[in-house]
């Protein structure tokens, strides 16, 4: 069965993975001293190891199934599900340990649907899904963790500290939306009872808040592999 996506044109590139050539040749590079291409037991590969990584790539980046998945690249659909268990592993981010001093970073919570009704609860968006607390560096935008998913209706002050984001940000200076009243975060000003307007340092540090926070359907623990993944595909695409 001939594929239709293969790496050896790079044109399909950057539309299936929104990363450039230079990137996803990082990308591959990287994965391969990581030990991507280590020799290892039982059948041998049917694609060579660039069009593995952009089959991963882009069943992150597109969430295809893997029926739809594999005819692209001329694999079964059990050829295309051993090749993202093998790599996908390696893809995860892996979250920043060490912060400079002056180091601000931002939390969102974002929710994530999932037809996984034990890992998940309907949420504001109507779905049953999972909120992931998802910690950027507000100055080069790029994803520093990922808290662990909790259910969907959890709102972000408990999932902060549940999910663990607010310890792998530890003491540096967080910046946040109003939907973190009461963690401690930096978030904007609201007008008290009977305020018709803020002060104007107040309506300044909202438009400063706004500003810096702008930069930024599996199962199981798949949905928190998944976001780890994304997260490391922006940052490898930010980087450049």
């Amino acid at each position: 069965m001939a594929g239709v996506i293969t790496a050896s044109e790079s044109s399909w590139i950057a539309p299936f993975t929104g990363l450039s050539p230079r990137c996803f040749r990082k990308l591959v590079d990287a994965l391969r001293g990581d030990g991507a291409n280590a020799v290892r037991r039982g059948r041998p590969w049917n694609l060579p190891s660039d069009d593995r990584v952009l089959l991963v790539a882009v069943y992150w980046r597109t969430n295809l199934t893997l029926r739809q998945l594999g005819p692209l690249f001329g694999v079964s659909k059990p050829a295309a599900d051993r090749v993202i268990n093998h790599l996908g592993p390696l893809l995860a981010l892996r979250p920043r340990r060490r912060f400079r001093k002056d180091t601000v970073l931002t939390v969102d919570g974002t929710l994530v649907p999932t037809r996984d009704h034990t890992v998940a609860e309907q949420a504001k968006n109507y779905r049953y899904s999972t909120n992931h607390q998802v910690v950027i560096d507000a100055d080069t935008r790029l994803v520093v963790t990922v808290g662990q998913p909790l259910h969907g209706n959890r709102n972000d002050c408990k999932a902060w500290e549940l999910s663990g984001a607010k310890a792998a940000a530890g003491h540096r200076t967080v910046i946040a939306d109003g939907g973190y009243r009461g963690t401690g975060l930096i978030i904007p000003y609201r007008r008290e009872a009977g305020q018709a307007e803020l002060p104007a340092w107040k309506e300044e540090h909202n438009r400063s808040n706004r500003k810096v926070r702008a930069v930024e359907l599996l199962k199981g623990d798949g949905v928190h592999h998944a976001m780890l993944r994304i997260a490391q595909l922006h940052n490898i695409a930010l980087a450049g």
